[in-house]
């Protein structure tokens, strides 16, 4: 309950989390190939630290489902509800929406479990972003057919860029002081363009990586 008597509704427990994702997963995307193309490229992140596969899939399949009425309530905790459905995976991580660490809130961090740390699998950290039809100035089929080098030459999506970088970096930084060398942790920025395309990089200490 708020301060002004308005009810905020939360997802109660973990169990019940992870209900939510399974159904909005099942209802996207029912059992068969493209179920399995998720886990597949879901594992390739967490193994290898390779968002790339994830990224195609959203774009190519995901987002697909779709419609052109879903755009009027499209925005940023959709792209993120969207990974984080495909992602959550309770036995390997303690996961994350809007995690809350030392006064900040990052989009959304999978934290290997203490028991689990025995097996090679990443910490990931990722900052979420998106930019709609209107203030990119294009249509989708543009969108669609726009290189990638060019896509990432609009002002807006390099601001959005600049805007997720300086949060990644101070999450990063608050990761490491509570968590310590036990991280092995890969962060990325994700920024949706509409629901047409991605603009992602990989950030490994101080480099970024497209």
């Amino acid at each position: 309950m708020t301060p002004f008597g308005r009810l905020i509704l939360r997802i109660p427990n973990l169990v019940i989390r992870e209900l939510y994702a399974e159904t909005i997963r099942e209802m996207l995307l029912p059992e068969g190939r493209d179920l399995d193309m998720a886990r597949r490229a879901a594992e390739v992140l967490y193994q290898r630290g390779d968002i790339h596969p994830l990224c195609d899939f959203m774009e190519q399949k995901y987002f697909k489902v779709f419609s052109n009425r879903d755009y009027a309530h499209v925005n940023e905790l959709t792209v993120k509800t969207a990974f984080l459905t495909l992602l959550f995976d309770d036995t390997l991580y303690i996961m994350e929406s809007e995690a809350k660490i030392q006064r900040g809130h990052t989009d959304l961090t999978l934290i290997v479990r203490p028991d689990m740390r025995r097996y090679k699998v990443l910490d990931i950290l990722m900052e979420f972003k998106f930019i709609s039809l209107k203030e990119v100035g294009l249509d989708g089929k543009t969108l669609e057919k726009m290189d990638s080098e060019a896509l990432r030459a609009l002002p807006v999506v390099q601001k959005k860029q600049r805007e997720a970088e300086e949060g990644l970096t101070r999450y990063r930084e608050k990761l490491h002081r509570k968590f310590g060398d036990l991280l092995r942790l890969k962060s990325f920025s994700v920024i949706a363009v509409g629901l047409e395309r991605l603009v992602f990089m990989h950030r490994e200490s101080e480099a970024w990586s497209r």
